[in-house]
């Protein structure tokens, strides 16, 4: 299901181009999730192509976190940022090849093109029902030229162990679902 193999930090230009935003919007695809004031995660955030979106949304009293594996893909985010307002709402956090390693509590989460990647999806989204507040949302985003609808749907089956799985965004060629926390007695 999972293919390990981690997008390299020399991709990066063409996940952060101007014509992507035609066909993946940030704004259009995260903005119904977040508001102002809110604490966010970027997962796999690579160039910040979502985080400097998600971070405008949240505003100054929000707070963005961008997480990523590769330090390369961090520092091309820390000078996009560099000298701006940003700088103040978005933090940058390395993660480990098998652990978010976050603590703190999330409103809303996205995993975008990235949970086909981690060797564990399970462990990882036991990871993320923890990094999440109640009421909060996670948006993961998958696409369907690396994850078949058959691997996706076996995601969602692990998903449903901790969230209620609802159909997300449309999001051009790819699987998307919105999670909510379920609660356990």
């Amino acid at each position: 299901m999972a293919n390990n193999d981690v997008c390299s930090h020399k991709m990066a230009g063409f996940f952060d181009s101007k014509i992507r935003k035609i066909f993946q919007n940030p704004e259009k695809i995260v903005g119904p999730y977040i508001d102002k004031g809110m604490k966010v995660l970027d997962l796999g955030c690579g160039p910040g192509f979502f985080t400097i979106a998600m971070a405008k949304l949240v505003g100054s009293n929000g707070e963005v976190v961008g997480a990523d594996l590769q330090k390369e893909m961090l520092s091309k985010v820390k000078s996009k940022i560099q000298g701006t307002d940003l700088e103040d709402i978005i933090q940058l956090h390395n993660t480990k090849k098998d652990s978010i390693g976050l603590s703190k509590k999330f409103d809303f989460i996205l995993v975008f093109y990235m949970l086909h990647e981690v060797p564990n999806q399970n462990k990882t989204l036991k990871e993320l029902y923890d990094l999440l507040n109640d009421q909060g949302k996670i948006l993961i985003v998958e696409p369907k030229g690396h994850v078949s609808k058959k691997d996706f749907e076996k995601s969602i089956e692990l998903m449903k162990q901790y969230f209620n799985v609802f159909i997300g965004s449309k999001v051009f060629y790819s699987h998307s679902v919105i999670l909510e926390k379920k609660e356990f007695s």
